[in-house]
């Protein structure tokens, strides 16, 4: 990702709003300057999907990761993962997620954490987190009242495997 897909970047995440949270360009400017990694899939020029992840080492001010730093270490936070409508079911997921797992295990991290709506529930992002090797290690309920599933997956570095 490069500070120019700010346009694309917050048109994608505009139309998941309800399931992410709001990014302005201020927003998208701190996200980029906190995470410690930063992806868009592209097609043709065309930004089709974007990731925004933070290690646990990273100074950010958000609810979610704190609740992640307060249980556990050596982490990539998930903030935002976001693919286009259109392109949905297309395996973009699996490949942003394919390069966060591999950054993690890059970075010598032991897992990775994310968020997903459970009331209201988000049952596509459920389903693929489920399929990408996520558990469930406690729920949060945010002060609107939306409730929401803290998962963890492990990160297995299998650069070393024969």
């Amino acid at each position: 990702m490069q500070r120019s897909d700010v346009a694309a970047v917050l048109a994608l995440n505009a139309d998941v709003v309800e399931l992410t949270s709001p990014m302005d360009e201020a927003r998208f400017d701190a996200l980029f300057e906190a995470a410690s990694l930063r992806l868009v899939a592209e097609h043709d020029g065309e930004v089709l999907g974007f990731l925004l992840a933070l290690a646990d080492d990273r100074s950010y001010e958000n609810a979610n990761f704190a609740w992640f730093s307060a249980r556990l270490r050596s982490f990539l936070y998930v903030d935002r993962v976001v693919v286009s409508a259109r392109s949905r079911g297309l395996g973009i997921g699996q490949l942003l997620y394919g390069a966060l797992f591999d950054s993690a295990a890059r970075s010598g991290l032991l897992n990775v954490c994310a968020e997903i709506d459970l009331d209201p529930p988000n049952e596509g992002s459920l389903r693929f987190h489920e399929r990408s090797g996520f558990v469930r290690i406690g729920t949060r309920t945010m002060d609107g009242g939306k409730v929401l599933s803290m998962q963890l997956a492990p990160v297995i570095d299998t650069r070393d495997m024969a």
